[in-house]
């Protein structure tokens, strides 16, 4: 009986997923980069150069959708046991799509209505209520987006076999970078290159200007979004009802329990797995700090753009364009020429040195003002991030054992999640520090990039000092310890 139940299941198995397939696929997370692109690189210029809201609040605004990706942990669970539209991930992308892309759209009006405040009457108690309402929007953003791409993560698992999904994980993270590339270039079009730099004024004290910017921004919250959904639905419409495993492994694998400590992951236990022992909590100690080096200028770069070289909000947004290139060909080279060559350990530590180079060409593209310095520091930047980002990730894989690589990575990915918003948020926090150190605009954007490049050689020292086969050793039995504690 149990032969015939075998051959039957072979029988059903659904077909490979071809190459082409998996480009459509990559589109969803193409969209996504060009989501980020809108948030992360457009409202925080806004918000920061335009409305003169506070960097700090700004920044907090922007890390909101990070700090509410645990949610994705039980969006995740959700999609396993029930489904929209007859299935168990594509209706959640669905869904998903069409509220963050609403979501996009309602946040930036209440973003209008907090820079009015801001000026007319100050921070007061209608302006803080104002403030609340749009952290509260960006969360909805936040959990909308992980409401979408925690199903998306699992329907790559399901329509893929081990051996062809690091593949199709490379095409689609490739994918991203290339949607923060088009973004930019879309977006560009679509709002004007002219008019006057930002100023230490509103721009709500110049009607004209007002106008012309709010219809050109509401126009890209409206047409990138609608294009965005329509993404959605082309790469994965059809994808889970001809290649998706999942009911078939379900039916073959009844031992599910397994991987429970893993799907029931949540932020305290993922601390608890990261800092099980002194090797785990080395490492981890080091994906954080690298984290926090490689994101802090995330809020901060467009405004720096427009603050101390005087870019408009077109070409401020434009940079990231730079930035997504030189990230595209760190990790394609990385995995393929420098990993090879160097070792991971190594290729890791040159990522972050470099990193810390792109923080000082930064610091002097601010002093000579030569926009060209800054698209060239930028391109630099996201190069030595992608040979870290490569190089960290298959360090990792190697330094867990396979019995916890799963509960590890899961940890890992939830953790970094919430790292990304502290780095967020201290850019923001640094940047107003400095404001208040130095009266040049420059300087104060410069502070930030020395911090970020002290943090970066504290993560080589930190990456220095990981023993390799005493983390092999001990971290398997010091995670399996945090789950049977829990258990007693």
């Amino acid at each position: 009986m149990n032969n015939q139940v075998d051959i039957a299941n072979i029988d059903a198995m659904p077909p490979k997923l071809p190459l082409l397939q998996m480009f459509r696929i990559g589109l969803f997370q193409m969209g996504l980069g060009i989501m980020s692109l809108l948030i992360a690189g457009l409202l925080n210029r806004l918000m920061i150069n335009e409305l003169i809201i506070p960097a700090t609040l700004a920044a907090g605004f922007i890390a909101m959708p990070l700090f509410v990706s645990p949610t994705r942990v039980w969006f995740g669970q959700t999609s396993d046991a029930k489904t929209i539209f007859g299935t168990h991930r594509s209706g959640y992308v669905w869904v998903g799509a069409v509220v963050f892309a609403l979501a996009a759209f309602l946040t930036t009006q209440v973003m209008w209505q907090l820079g009015r405040s801001v000026h007319e009457v100050g921070w007061n108690g209608i302006t803080y209520a104002w403030a609340i309402f749009l952290g509260v929007m960006f969360a909805i953003y936040g959990m909308a987006i992980s409401f979408s791409s925690t199903p998306f993560a699992a329907l790559l698992v399901d329509i893929s076999d081990e051996e062809e999904r690091s593949k199709l994980v490379g095409i689609v993270w490739s994918m991203l970078m290339v949607g923060i590339v088009i973004g930019a270039i879309a977006v560009s079009k679509l709002l004007p290159c002219t008019g006057a730099p930002p100023s230490e004024v509103s721009i709500y004290a110049n009607g004209d200007r007002l106008a012309q910017l709010q219809k050109a921004i509401n126009s890209v919250f409206t047409i990138i979004p609608i294009a965005v959904v329509g993404l959605s639905f082309l790469a994965t419409y059809g994808i889970e009802q001809k290649y998706s495993r999942y009911k078939l492994r379900v039916a073959q694998n009844n031992i599910l329990n397994a991987t429970t400590s893993e799907e029931n992951l949540s932020l305290g236990r993922a601390l608890r797995v990261l800092t099980a022992s002194k090797q785990t909590g080395l490492f981890f100690s080091f994906l954080l700090m690298m984290t926090i080096g490689i994101f802090m200028q995330d809020a901060i770069m467009e405004p720096f753009g427009g603050a101390v070289f005087g870019m408009s909000i077109c070409a401020t947004t434009q940079l990231n364009a730079a930035f997504g290139t030189g990230t595209l060909i760190g990790l394609s080279s990385s995995g393929f020429l420098i990993i090879p060559r160097l070792g991971k350990e190594n290729s890791t530590k040159l990522g972050c040195y470099l990193v810390a180079a792109s923080c000082a060409l930064l610091l002097i593209s601010g002093l000579i003002q030569k926009t060209v310095a800054l698209q060239v520091a930028l391109a630099l930047f996201g190069f030595a991030s992608g040979i870290t980002t490569s190089g960290a990730l298959s360090l990792m894989l190697d330094l867990t054992a396979a019995e916890t690589a799963g509960t590890f990575i899961g940890a890992w990915g939830l953790s970094q999640a919430i790292a990304r918003g502290i780095a967020t948020l201290f850019g923001g926090i640094v940047l107003d520090v400095g404001k208040k150190i130095f009266s040049n605009s420059t300087y104060a954007y410069s502070f930030v990039f020395v911090c970020e490049a002290a943090v970066m050689i504290i993560a080589v020292s930190l990456l220095s000092r990981v023993n390799v086969q005493e983390f092999r050793t001990d971290a398997k039995q010091a995670i399996a310890a945090v789950f049977s504690n829990e258990i007693d």
